[in-house]
């Protein structure tokens, strides 16, 4: 099969397409040919050596989140047989023809969502729900603060917090303002041109947000302790601003704040599974209302990846970035 291959680790230069040899499936796998493979941060850092596929595996194949159809199925596998539509977030070996997932990670694609256009939803959609609601605890008539809201993360967290009825700021640059309030997002924050922290206390009578999802870190994360609302969850997933800082912990403790950090890749396999089954249960049947909709801001044919992850670089994206396989 064709597989974008990581042979160095110089940035977008490395991925070099090859022949390489199919996925063996384990007994409960499931081997999926590949229709399409979305672009994330991490598959950036991985291609500087930054954020190694935690799988080890030889030669070492990036890309997180796919969508295609079943081939095989391992001896055990019985949820899925070939031809189905499935979608799914792994560690790595997306940005391939094939690749073998266990099958408590697949998902079915949802019926008003083609094929190719399911890669946009694994992993943004996890990730914001994950933040938001499960670890952040965002319900009906609660405020939440997203921070890059053009990105996959921030356009799948405003979607998800209106379907759920939550309030939701997000910030931004200017030439996204645009595109996330038509997304339905409450309040959007430039933040070349606004303080966000400000604007936060504002929009919520000063109260401060309830949940802050940040894929920023750096200095956002003293800013977010006083944009946080008494006994609210800043939820931290990025770091995309710099891992340290200095914070006021005093004012986290008078708040009774909590900062969580996070992240789905380096998950154990039960617990990646299990989320995903509760995602299937409480989320997937939302696409099918037309309350969620993959977002996708362009695709590339997968010769062409490397520009694929320089477009990515430059920021100028709102939502997804798609790399048709066939």
């Amino acid at each position: 099969m064709r597989a974008v291959v990581l042979r160095t680790h110089t940035g977008p230069d490395s991925l070099v397409i090859e022949d390489v040899p199919d996925p063996i499936v384990g007994p409960d796998e499931v081997l999926v040919d590949i229709r399409a493979a979305a672009l994330n941060r991490a598959d950036m850092m991985q291609t500087m050596g930054l954020y190694p596929d935690p799988r080890g595996t030889t030669p070492e194949i990036p890309g997180m989140e796919f969508s295609g159809h079943v081939a095989s199925v391992g001896s055990r596998v019985r949820g899925w047989k070939a031809g189905d539509a499935v979608m799914a977030i792994d560690a790595g070996g997306a940005y391939a023809e094939r690749i073998a997932v266990h099958e408590r990670q697949l998902m079915s694609v949802p019926a008003s969502v083609d094929v190719g256009d399911a890669a946009a939803i694994p992993e943004v959609y996890l990730t914001a729900w994950d933040a938001l609601v499960v670890q952040g605890g965002l319900t009906s008539g609660r405020w939440a603060l997203v921070h890059a809201g053009g990105s996959g993360v921030g356009t799948a967290g405003i979607l998800i917090a209106k379907a759920i009825g939550a309030r939701i700021a997000v910030t931004c640059s200017a030439g996204k303002v645009a595109a996330c309030r038509e997304l339905g997002a409450d309040a959007v924050i430039d933040y070349g041109a606004q303080d966000f922290v400000a604007e936060t206390m504002a929009v919520t009578n000063g109260a401060g947000a309830d949940v802050i999802l940040d894929v920023i870190g750096g200095d956002y994360v003293d800013r977010n302790i006083r944009s946080i609302a008494t006994q609210g969850r800043i939820i931290q997933v990025g770091l995309m601003g710099g891992g340290a800082t200095e914070v006021n912990v005093g004012m986290l403790l008078g708040k009774r704040a909590g900062i969580i950090g996070t992240t789905l890749r380096g998950r154990p396999l039960e617990q990646k599974a299990a989320l995903t089954q509760r995602f299937v249960r409480e989320v997937l049947p939302l696409f099918d209302t037309g309350a969620l909709r993959p977002i996708i801001d362009s695709r590339f044919p997968l010769e062409r990846i490397a520009d694929a992850h320089r477009y990515m670089a430059t920021n100028a994206n709102t939502g997804k970035i798609l790399v048709d396989v066939v």
